[in-house]
């Protein structure tokens, strides 16, 4: 009587490939400290802060990447710091031409680069990251090639760079985070509000707000960058009314710049 044997159970692969469709290239953007400061002659900056509650996966990767605060009544979340370029979802990046071909591709951000992978969360979750939205062209057919097999990554390059800029620059924004909280109770109140809802916590802070602590940039020079740009989205806003909340803001950080870009 012959040995039954069992067939291995395939390993998990998913194929991608971008098509260039630009779909993806509209809205917010995640950024490095080093890429927002780059490009700040080309995005409206913020940041953009997130609670983590404990018992989410990402807890500990966002804790590493951010800070923790104690709340209220003993809760404790995390607290991603994310500088951002800060655009309306219905708006294309401003490198993003008619051709949804991206003009800055060879200084193009590490955020960028990644995709579509997510260094914000583990390799081992990164699944779901795969799957186009609604309206994307992504290629996941399976002529496109491998690049995520069995839980992982298979050419980490890209997402590592942009990991290893996160974690770099962690104790800078941890700094920022503890000092922003300690001296402006509204921050720490809407960080409280924000992690009561969990799904959609999240609010945006100046990042104006960042550089006025870390003097180890040129003031001068980034509000020079910075401002004529905030003035271009303040205008691009002024007829949307549902884009109010967006103009008040470049309005309000453009007016927190004004002095610093008229100096000589």
């Amino acid at each position: 009587m012959g040995v039954r044997r069992h067939a291995k159970p395939a390993t998990p692969t998913h194929h991608f490939a971008c098509t260039a469709c630009g779909k993806c290239c509209y809205g917010w953007l995640p950024l490095t400290l080093a890429d927002a400061l780059t490009q700040a002659g080309r995005f409206p900056l913020a940041m953009v802060w997130t609670p983590v509650p404990q018992t989410s996966r990402a807890f500990d990767l966002t804790a590493q990447l951010g800070t923790t605060v104690q709340l209220a009544k003993r809760k404790r979340v995390a607290v991603l710091i994310a500088p951002t370029a800060y655009l309306p979802p219905s708006f294309p990046c401003p490198a993003l031409s008619a051709e949804n071909r991206c003009v800055i591709h060879a200084e193009k951000p590490l955020r960028c680069r990644s995709m579509p992978f997510y260094p914000y969360r583990r390799a081992a979750d990164q699944a779901d990251m795969l799957v186009p939205r609604t309206g994307w062209v992504c290629d996941t057919s399976a002529s496109a090639p491998v690049v995520y097999r069995n839980r992982g990554i298979v050419d980490r390059t890209d997402f590592d760079r942009e990991r290893a800029a996160l974690l770099a620059q962690a104790p800078i924004l941890r700094a920022y985070a503890d000092t922003t909280l300690q001296h402006y109770p509204e921050v720490m109140g809407r960080l409280q509000q924000a992690a009561q809802n969990p799904a959609t916590g999240r609010f945006v802070v100046g990042f104006w707000s960042f550089l006025r602590q870390h003097r180890s940039e040129d003031l001068v020079t980034f509000a020079k960058a910075q401002h004529p740009v905030l003035i271009e989205f303040s205008d691009r806003t002024a007829d949307l009314p549902t884009l109010a909340e967006y103009r008040r803001y470049y309005q309000d950080a453009a007016a927190e710049l004004a002095w610093f870009a008229q100096r000589a």
